[in-house]
């Protein structure tokens, strides 16, 4: 969802006469006393390189609207609800420093009517990425051990215990999901699935807690599974080492927060990563805690940014209490209503997390 869907008012009026110009030397030429109320502004980018446009509070940098990726040449309709104060395009060519323009002031309107969003900068992101950088390090730390003792159950030919320790480590894994576009290949590795795999799960490239999820739940002997818990391992123990050095994107807090939950309804709660385990709904619970931990490094940025957080907190306290009343059981052991439940409660959660990518989406703002 793009800050443009967060931010529109509804546009019932029609759009100004002629378009409004931004170029590299002007943001707003053409744009003089417009009405108060909803409206849709036409912007036109008369520059030579392609552009992104935002509808700004001159003062306080507040954003009302965006435009991004405004083509050489184009007009793009911008809706806007526009209450009394002043306002000003903020024009950022994408090879240059961003840049605002004249303020005009509406008169005669109410007051704003919202929302609006204060930007956040790349400046603003570093402490939530420093901290969640040591979350997943920490996490990390214990998955090594906990694969350690994975590869020692196997290693003993206890399937009870080598399944416990199986799932204790694998939840552990699956609360560091706003990371693994920082693993790489070794996300594929350590949890991919058969998906796309010719072979199935007899395929050479079936690795990770599937392909062992696999083999301890359909009988597979130790001996067979002994090679697949040492690599497991070993590749646990690699992205420990390695990810000391890696970077999480700055946009995939924001992102993840979404589509954590997003992946949850349609991998988790429909069964499609269940490997023998019935551990789908252990495994939307850990997908939950790392929401949480998402949510707690960008809240100090969404306390004063987004008005929903509050109902988003009641709905993960919602989504959690109805999966610990399904802890233990598998999802084909719901009856119809408490599936229908769960259901509805991650995906109004994942609508409800879905303004935070905008929200917290890195910007130049000079």
């Amino acid at each position: 969802m793009s800050l443009a869907a967060v931010l529109a008012g509804c546009a019932d009026e029609p759009a100004q006469d002629g378009p409004i110009e931004v170029t590299r030397a002007a943001c707003g030429a053409g744009w003089t006393a417009p009405p108060p109320g909803p409206q849709t502004l036409r912007v036109r980018n008369n520059a030579a390189v392609t552009m992104e446009v935002e509808l700004v509070d001159p003062a306080t940098g507040t954003v009302f609207g965006e435009l991004e990726g405004v083509g050489t040449g184009t007009t793009r309709s911008l809706p806007v609800n526009l209450g009394n104060g002043a306002y000003a395009l903020r024009c950022a060519p994408e090879d240059g420093t961003p840049f605002v323009g004249p303020a005009v002031t509406v008169s005669g309107g109410t007051d704003r009517p919202g929302p609006a969003v204060v930007p956040v900068t790349y400046a603003d992101l570093l402490e939530p990425l420093r901290r969640y950088h040591a979350y997943v390090a920490d996490g990390l730390a214990t998955l090594a051990g906990q694969t350690e003792s994975v590869k020692q159950a196997v290693r003993t030919g206890d399937r009870g215990a080598a399944q416990r320790a199986w799932l204790t480590a694998h939840l552990t894994y699956e609360r560091l999901g706003a990371a693994y576009d920082a693993f790489g290949d070794s996300d594929g590795a350590i949890n991919g699935t058969t998906d796309g795999l010719p072979g199935g799960a007899g395929d050479p490239g079936f690795t990770g807690f599937h392909r062992l999820e696999n083999g301890l739940w359909h009988g597979e002997s130790a001996a067979a599974l002994v090679p697949v818990a040492d690599r497991l391992d070993a590749d646990v123990r690699e992205l420990r080492s390695s990810f000391g050095d890696a970077q999480i994107d700055q946009n995939d807090l924001g992102l993840r927060a979404h589509e954590i939950m997003e992946n949850t309804l349609q991998f988790e709660l429909t069964g499609r990563t269940d490997y023998g385990s019935g551990s789908n709904l252990a495994t939307a619970g850990a997908n939950l805690a790392g929401t949480r931990a998402v949510l707690d490094v960008l809240r100090p940025l969404l306390n004063t940014r987004f008005p929903a957080l509050k109902d988003l907190d009641a709905w993960l306290d919602r989504t959690e209490h109805d999966l610990h009343a399904a802890a233990g059981t598998s999802l084909s052991a719901l009856d119809r209503r408490q599936r229908e439940r769960l259901n509805g409660d991650v995906a109004e959660l994942t609508e409800r997390l879905a303004p935070i990518a905008a929200i917290v989406e890195p910007r130049r703002i000079s």
